[in-house]
């Protein structure tokens, strides 16, 4: 059920739909944004949507990285973003996996994508309408965290493009070139 005045958001993958995809990216200097993903997220910036990440990050389960350096790979793409006129309101990100290298994340857990754990974490905690939200990512595991958290679905073709190795029968709503034309898409889909 919709909070009277929620709002929506769009849920967005990372690794290759925000950032370029970089196996077992665990730093700053990895980090580098997609043509047109500052555009895209500015445009949802300016629609009062809330823009939210919803990240795996096996690197801290095995031991690659840790948290903290996780949130300052997110505090660095916050700040070029800012420097393109766009924001993310909110990142969430897992760090366990079921073959985990820590013994501390090795876990099967309701966060990691597939799961729609952090989506309806970050909906409870801020507020959101599922209906009016969307999920956008770059893996089959994206879209079906998409499906069972409720929300509409894009796969972008950039970073893994539905190729990803894991591969999960789904069929999302919408497939589009990259986020900025995903961005278009919703807008349009919804006359923002």
């Amino acid at each position: 059920m919709a909070l009277s005045g929620a709002k929506g958001a769009a849920f967005l993958d990372r690794d290759g739909t925000i950032v370029r995809q970089v196996e077992l990216m665990h730093g700053v200097s990895q980090l580098r944004l997609l043509p047109g993903a500052a555009a895209a997220i500015r445009h949802f910036n300016e629609k009062d949507l809330l823009v939210v990440v919803v990240t795996n990050q096996p690197v801290v389960a095995r031991g690659v990285a840790s948290e903290q350096e996780i949130e300052l790979v997110h505090e660095e793409l916050n700040r070029r973003l800012q420097a393109r006129g766009a924001h993310i309101d909110a990142f969430y990100f897992c760090p366990h996996h079921p073959k985990a290298t820590l013994d501390q994340y090795r876990t099967t857990c309701t966060c990691r994508k597939p799961e729609p754990g952090m989506i309806l974490r970050a909906a409870q905690e801020r507020g959101v309408d599922l209906s009016r939200s969307v999920m956008i990512g770059d893996t089959t595991q994206d879209i079906v965290a998409g499906n069972r958290a409720g929300v509409r679905t894009i796969l972008v073709r950039t970073g893994h493009g539905g190729r990803d190795p894991w591969q999960y029968p789904c069929s999302p709503d919408w497939t589009a070139r990259n986020l900025l034309e995903a961005a278009n898409l919703w807008m349009e889909a919804n006359s923002l």
